[in-house]
């Protein structure tokens, strides 16, 4: 009995064995082809809004400020726009005698927010990070007045210098007739009485600020420092508060910022008159006042943005650079 072998043919052979076809896999078109066309209706929508109000509300009016700075205009209709060229800064830096009392008072602001309250944010700030019992309602505290309105703190403020029943007076027996003492009249106290509302708020911010900064301190520094021997006080000098310095640098910049923006509490005091003169005060008497001068109080603002950009590019320029090491 012979057995022969079955030769396969080269069509035989291109025949697929039978079973389920192989499944093709799906290549990726991209993140496009995810999103429907009501998905791309509605991240537009979400993007463009903000960033058209951004525009408008931000830029359109900078520049628009920067343009009328230059111009003499009331506010009543556009045709009565009248170029006068450098005429208003001319007028501002020699003419006004309120000018340049407003830019001490600013640089005045900031130094005591400076030298009081940022040294006293610190201090609550390395107090808290110990870990104390009861460390989340103490930061509460301390952090409430700047979640507060100005506005409100003003007039909570107000109260506490009112001659009659105002707190202050009545601890020192200033409240009587012949014996009072006008916090926000006299002009000789009414910015110190101020500057002490605002560093009583400024003092949380600081102490949010480093706290965060302290946080990210690395523990093993610490550790470190008190294996060679160094007390809590030198710990803190030669250790902590050199690790400290990109803090430094935004609570000053944040202070600067916020002398440069002071308004709402000497607008509640008493607007602006009598020794609290602001370049923010200005800039509302005489926009927004009896008398409308829109081009000179736009010169104040122009004035006030190149202060601003002084501090705020710089900073922004060693952040970048600081980003590109990195």
């Amino acid at each position: 009995m012979s057995s022969e072998t079955p030769t396969k043919t080269p069509e035989a052979a291109a025949v697929p064995p039978p079973g389920p076809a192989p499944v093709k896999k799906r290549v990726p078109q991209g993140h496009k082809r995810l999103l429907t066309r009501r998905d791309r209706i509605t991240l537009g929508f979400m993007a463009g809004v903000p960033t058209v109000l951004h525009v408008a509300l931000v830029w359109v009016t900078a520049l628009a400020s920067i343009a009328l700075a230059f111009t003499s205009w009331d506010g009543i209709g556009f045709d009565s726009i009248k170029w006068v060229g450098l005429d208003n800064f001319k007028q501002l830096f020699t003419d006004n005698p309120q000018f340049w009392p407003a830019v001490e008072h600013n640089i005045i602001w900031f130094v005591v927010l400076i030298l009081i309250p940022t040294p006293m944010g610190l201090f609550l700030a390395v107090q808290l990070d110990k870990k104390i019992r009861f460390s989340r309602v103490y930061q509460t505290a301390f952090f409430l007045p700047v979640v507060v309105s100005l506005a409100v703190t003003g007039f909570v403020w107000q109260l506490v210098y009112n001659p009659d029943t105002g707190l202050i007076n009545s601890l020192i027996g200033a409240n009587k007739p012949g014996h009072y003492i006008d916090w926000i009249g006299d002009p000789h106290l009414n910015l110190w009485a101020v500057l002490i509302a605002a560093s009583w708020r400024h003092t949380g911010y600081m102490m949010i600020l480093y706290l965060a900064g302290l946080k990210g301190v690395d523990p093993s520094l610490r550790e470190a420092s008190s294996l060679d021997g160094a007390n809590e006080w030198q710990t803190f000098k030669n250790v902590i508060f050199p690790t400290l310095r990109p803090t430094n640098t935004v609570v000053l910049v944040v202070t600067i910022i916020e002398a440069l923006r002071a308004f709402d509490l000497v607008f509640v005091f008493n607007k602006g008159a009598q020794g609290t003169e602001l370049l923010s005060i200005l800039i509302t008497n005489n926009i927004i006042g009896e008398s409308s001068r829109i081009g000179y109080g736009s010169a104040i603002a122009v004035v006030l943005l190149v202060i601003s950009l002084a501090v705020i590019i710089p900073y922004l320029i060693a952040t970048f650079r600081k980003e590109r090491r990195a």
